[in-house]
């Protein structure tokens, strides 16, 4: 097969054209849609002009004609190929250029560029939809003012929307009409949007900070209106929150929000007009739960947000993407965490690094946070990207304080507010602002990897003195064998023996001694900048032995290990005012005792659990004055991802096996606890979502679990109780889950009953298909064969893939079963579902990214499928990247 052209970073270089204005028209049919463009072209001053010919992108096109400033221009005036139109000798001064195109939006199944779903209209333009549009320069550093007329069938079509504000409409003849929209504000084309169909808004207003009232409107399908009322309640929510922490306004008079059923991505930050996947707009107390309310809560603020971070400035490139993402995963990060518990937010996302960014960094797509290459660009939408990316500027703010973050925002935006720019021009507004020495932090964005930084620490009673040695190193990954050190910021503190913060005044480093106090009072909490392979901090005036409290709030994304003893780390537990630094010692011991139990198993050997563990875990759930929320963290062994990645030879089942056996062992003890922390968290009103409400059922719903996991009758009818009499899908889906652990009669009724309750709507319906997808039932690969053949299974909507597909890949019971089935059944499924919708397919076969981390036999089995994917022809670019570099790892 033809080898996907692959694209570099230090290959980058500036357009050799611009325009300034961009008119389209779109005429809008059931059989074919005709898109009409004007573009206003200008030569660039630089050395990538001269006679450079003006080429533009394009996919899946007819061409109708071409005018330059005017006049037709005919074949051999310019070319055409299956990717792009050039005109090899366009004018040398300012033009006009002119294009017509036909496209077939309902034959367009990969759901990107301009499609038709559901019976409505509507796009997807990032990263390089727009050229399955029309022929332009589809990059994100050609920026244009937009002007945009909808012509469409009155009464198939009645609402008509594009990006900026209404400037025009009326009806037209033929039972037709239109509407003009118009964006004052430049933007690349990925922001373009377009949604024409039948469609109802729940309206609102938000007045702004200067007085300037904004029309707000959500779009659905008339009978998911009534499900749009938190979606409102969020967007008003972080339009505020935007003001009051970052002093950013909304620009334009009208926000646009559609939600569709059929969309490949969670949502889309189009200027002015976001389009989302329907799961993250419609909720109700009957059909939704705690996790959805809070998903929309996080997601509509998150694509609010790119208003400014990724809309008004935008990234120069997709090497730059974090630029967009990073940011403004950390803005919406940083708004849960002011909404609600700001320690289980962060406890949350930490989790997720642990589970997922880990292994990714320790497999074959590794990358920096600003890749180096791609040959398709949806493979950049990572965790790396996304996640990593915001713990990058995490650290900015670790760093800087809340008041010098806010400064290089401010100048951030000053110098380049509608400018495609790159993340060093965000770094260099972060360390001009604030006059900062930022040493080598631009290693976060160019070196892959999870740097592992271990410390040991001493005692000098004589001198009252305390050493902690730091030393760093960051793992090969692929094409970067060697590493230079990281600037690591470790937020710590120091414990005395009665489990308080012992004041820290004075530390030396590099042969200087530093005052740490801040006016004139002493510090708690202070942050070591660890920027070399190896160095020492030493605390004067420490007058008994401590323990310290390393790494606070997980200030820096890295593997820590420590010299600390069982004993020290229980103590960490029980006494540490980090409450993120509590969570994580019981998570370090149950990770030693999951790891060492694993050893066990494998050997035959009887698995006992460490009575310390479980007393500790008890005195958390009997705790009431802690956060009820941050006693389910707590409660919550870390995930089998998480512990695989700390194998030298991954075991699913061993490792699946420990973690059934730590659960029921933990529910047999403590099941008294359970019961009544079931009972006393029960509730009989109104459904709420806030944090106390929230973090109520959670508590009750997880202690369910555990007692469900005993296959007792007690717990089962307790839990068959639960579901009966359930007032909200959040405990209805709860106590399903939780009879769902044990296969049988029960199970299998309360599945259909489930389904037959609920089948009308599709959303809860894909909790239904992921529920059976995920189960580690050995053998379950033939239940989700026959779930493909279900009804209410169409392979064609992201939404049905992502949980049946993608919730089967999630069982590392089944996906990685020894007898290859799992890998078999995947394998086919890419072949099939890539030929429709490659983008989603991407997602799928990423699962197979870490073959080499398992045993001969089944790296045998998964590369044997890997090879049969490689082998088919015609495979998308986007399969080709990550199967071809998963094999060369």
């Amino acid at each position: 097969m033809d080898v996907p052209k692959e694209y570099f970073l230090k290959d980058y270089k500036k357009p050799a054209y611009y325009c300034d204005t961009v008119e389209l028209k779109f005429v809008l049919n059931e059989d074919k849609t005709h898109v009409y463009s004007k573009i206003s072209v200008v030569r660039a001053d630089n050395e990538a002009s001269g006679s450079s010919p003006l080429v533009l992108d394009g996919s899946d096109l007819k061409l109708i004609s071409v005018h330059v400033n005017g006049k037709q221009i005919n074949e051999g005036d310019f070319y055409v190929d299956s990717c792009h139109l050039t005109l090899p000798s366009p004018p040398t001064g300012k033009f006009t250029l002119e294009i017509v195109t036909e496209i077939y939006p309902q034959d367009n199944v990969s759901l990107e560029g301009l499609y038709k779903s559901s019976g409505n209209f509507s796009t997807q333009c990032e990263a390089e939809g727009f050229r399955k549009i029309t022929f332009f320069q589809d990059r994100p550093d050609i920026m244009a003012k937009y002007t945009v007329r909808v012509e469409a069938d009155k009464t198939k079509y009645p609402v008509l929307l594009s990006n900026g504000n209404l400037i025009g409409q009326g009806d037209i003849e033929g039972g037709r009409h239109f509407a003009i929209w118009e964006d004052p504000f430049k933007k690349p084309s990925y922001l373009f949007a377009l949604v024409a169909g039948r469609l109802e808004s729940r309206d609102d207003t938000f007045v702004t900070r200067s007085g300037r009232k904004v029309t707000l409107r959500i779009y659905t399908p008339s009978e998911d209106l009534p499900k749009t009322t938190h979606a409102m309640h969020s967007l008003k929510a972080a339009m505020k929150w935007d003001e009051d922490v970052f002093g950013l306004e909304y620009d334009l008079d009208l926000y646009n929000i559609v939600a569709v059923p059929d969309f490949n991505m969670g949502a889309m930050e189009n200027k002015s007009l976001n389009i989302f996947n329907s799961k993250l707009v419609l909720a109700s107390p009957e059909t939704a739960t705690d996790a959805d309310y809070a998903a929309i809560l996080r997601v509509i603020g998150h694509e609010y947000f790119h208003n400014w971070t990724g809309n008004r400035v935008t990234c120069r490139d997709w090497f730059q993407l974090s630029l967009n993402e990073g940011v403004t995963v950390f803005r919406d990060q940083e708004f849960i965490s002011d909404t609600r518990s700001r320690t289980v937010k962060r406890i949350a996302d930490v989790s997720m690094l642990r589970n997922y960014q880990y292994a990714e960094d320790s497999g074959p797509m590794a990358h920096p946070v600003q890749p180096l290459s791609y040959i398709k660009i949806e493979t950049l939408c990572t965790v790396t990207v996304y996640e990593k990316g915001a713990e990058v500027v995490r650290m900015y703010k670790t760093l800087l304080g809340s008041q010098g973050f806010r400064k290089g925002m401010d100048l951030f935006f000053e110098r380049h507010d509608g400018q495609a720019v790159t993340c060093q021009d965000f770094y260099a507004a972060m360390k001009d602002a604030n006059n900062a020495d930022f040493a080598n932090f631009l290693l976060w964005y160019s070196q892959a990897g999870t740097p592992v930084v271990k410390v040991t620490s001493s005692y000098d009673a004589e001198k009252h003195t305390f050493a902690l040695k730091f030393s760093q190193e960051v793992p090969p990954t692929p094409g970067q064998p060697v590493k230079e050190p990281m600037f690591i910021p470790v937020a710590m503190g120091l414990l005395d023996s009665h489990g308080n913060d012992m004041p820290l005044s004075l530390v030396s480093h590099d042969g200087k001694l530093e005052t740490l106090s801040v006016g004139g009072q002493p510090v708690h909490t202070t942050v070591l900048r660890v920027t070399k392979k190896e160095e020492e901090f030493v605390f004067s005036e420490v007058y008994e032995k401590p323990v310290p409290s390393l790494l606070r709030g997980f200030s820096a994304p890295v593997r820590l290990e420590t010299d600390l003893s069982d004993n020290d780390i229980f103590f960490l537990l029980a006494h540490d005012s980090d409450e993120f630094n509590r969570w994580e010692a019981g998570q370090i011991l149950a990770r030693k005792l999951m790891l060492n139990l694993v050893a066990d198993f494998q050997q035959n050997k009887p698995l006992l659990l460490n009575p310390k563990f479980v007393q500790g875990l008890k005195t958390i759930l009997c705790d009431n004055t802690l956060d009820k929320e941050f006693i389910v963290k707590a409660m919550t062994l870390p995930g089998v991802g998480e512990i695989m990645d700390m194998m030298e030879v991954a075991d699913p089942d061993a490792v699946h096996a420990v973690r059934a056996f730590i659960r029921k062992e933990l529910a047999l003890q403590l099941k008294t606890d359970f019961l009544r922390t079931v009972q006393e968290n029960k509730s009989s009103e109104q459904y709420e979502f806030n944090h106390l409400n929230m973090a109520r059922r959670a508590l009750k719903n997880i202690s369910l679990a555990y007692l469900a996991s005993l296959k007792d009758p007690e717990c089962t009818e307790l839990a068959l109780n639960e579901y009966k009499t359930a007032t909200n899908m959040t405990d209805e889906f709860a106590a399903l889950v939780a009879i769902t652990q044990n296969p049988g009669k029960h199970q299998d009724q309360v599945l259909a009953h489930f389904y037959n309750k609920w089948k009308h709507d599709y959303l809860v319906v894909n909790k239904w298909f992921a529920l059976q997808a995920r189960s580690d039932v050995p053998g379950n690969v033939e239940n989700v064969k026959k779930l493909l053949d279900h009804p209410a299974f169409d392979i064609r909507n992201p939404n049905n893939v992502y949980s049946l597909i993608g919730g089967f890949c999630e069982s590392p019971v089944n996906f990685h079963a020894k007898d290859g089935s799992g890998y078999k059944f995947l394998a086919n499924l890419v072949v099939k579902l890539d030929k429709t919708n490659p983008q989603v397919t991407s997602r799928m076969v990423s699962a197979f990214s870490g073959w080499r981390g398992y045993d001969e036999t089944r790296q045998k089995l998964a590369k044997a499928q890997l090879e049969m994917i490689m082998s088919t022809n015609g495979i998308s670019p986007n399969v080709f990247e990550i199967v071809s570099k998963s094999l060369a790892a």
